[in-house]
């Protein structure tokens, strides 16, 4: 299932409507910073968990 084309300007003319053309770039400003440090949250705890010894178990 995908949005595609009409979907998509279907959405931006309904954020125009309710947010107004001057507020959009500072919603899309804060989007990107937020997905920014989302990302860089998330690949700092995956190169963490990457640089920890594996703990093996012997069974006996």
């Amino acid at each position: 299932m995908t949005i595609g084309v009409p979907g998509l300007i279907l959405i931006l003319v309904i954020l125009l409507i309710i947010f107004g053309p001057k507020k959009l770039p500072e919603l899309g400003q804060s989007l990107g910073q937020t997905l920014k440090e989302f990302k860089k949250s998330t690949n700092e705890l995956t190169k963490e968990q990457d640089d920890q010894p594996k703990k093996t178990i012997d069974h006996q």
